[in-house]
């Protein structure tokens, strides 16, 4: 029998990982409450069937990807349908939430009566011909979540207590996308007191492969920076017991919501940002 796969909620990434597990022969539920019109359509894009939450419980698996403010409350909403429903579903939960939040919804959703699995996604939403991106699992619980390898993903098992997934995910993101922040605060300052062409030349020269990475992460951070804005908070919640290092990721996200304001309104940051890249 075909697994059923619930995955909530149909955003790029979740829409992706959809697509992948029904090329794969599951049948994959989601929810569009509260959602809107791009979300439905995503969703009937790939594919996605929508369901209830008490439909939603009775699936083998649940795939939460979400927001990381949202994290939380849904795993109460359905944690809810499971007790409802008498259902014990897998809830694999892949948010960027600290570990002392991952473990809190770990509790809800074990409440309901599911098993719980903390997930970190590592990589870009999967895209057809590419293996990415890896899923890491970790709890007790872990393995029960490894049917997701027989549709199209990149599943790796950590064999770690819950909470250890959610680590790597800070770790991970707090290096690949503080770089981003710390390249985008350097080069607008350098703009701002006339020396953004002295730093990219000095770039280019000594750290090619620097200039090349940034060259892409940088203009790419623009329309996600409204979103990196909570994990930064994440981050510096998992960062806690390290006052120097968590204001440095609570200064990343009063930047990110910065530039990500600036997106919305003027563009001068953003045109700092490209000039430094494109301008002779």
């Amino acid at each position: 029998m075909s697994p059923v796969i619930a995955i909530v909620a149909a955003g790029a990434m979740g829409s992706a990982v959809a697509r992948r597990c029904i090329e794969n022969g599951a049948r994959v539920l989601t929810s569009l409450e509260s959602r809107g019109a791009a979300t439905a359509q995503r969703a009937a894009a790939v594919g996605m069937t929508a369901a209830t939450d008490d439909e939603i419980a009775g699936a083998d698996l649940v795939f939460s990807v979400v927001p990381p403010a949202e994290a939380a409350a849904l795993a109460r909403r359905l944690a809810q349908a499971f007790a409802r429903t008498g259902k014990t579903p897998v809830y694999v939960d892949c948010n960027a939430v600290n570990v002392t939040t991952k473990q809190e919804i770990g509790a809800i959703a074990m409440a309901g009566g599911a098993r719980f699995v903390d997930a970190a996604i590592i990589g870009f939403p999967p895209a057809p011909g590419e293996v990415g991106p890896a899923v890491y699992l970790s709890g007790e619980a872990a393995r029960d979540a490894t049917v997701l390898g027989t549709l199209g993903l990149n599943v790796i098992v950590m064999e770690a207590p819950v909470g250890a997934a959610s680590a790597l995910k800070m770790s991970f993101a707090g290096l690949n996308k503080g770089m981003t922040g710390l390249a985008a605060a350097m080069m607008l300052a350098a703009s701002r007191a006339g020396a953004s062409r002295a730093l990219r030349e000095e770039l280019a020269s000594s750290q090619p492969q620097v200039l090349a990475r940034f060259s892409r992460t940088v203009p790419d951070m623009y329309p996600k920076a409204y979103r990196w804005v909570a994990e930064m908070h994440e981050i510096a919640e998992f960062l806690g017991d390290d006052p120097a290092a968590r204001k440095i990721f609570e200064g990343m996200a009063e930047l990110f919501a910065r530039i990500a304001a600036d997106v919305e309104s003027g563009r001068e940051e953003v045109r700092l940002l490209d000039a430094f890249f494109t301008a002779p």
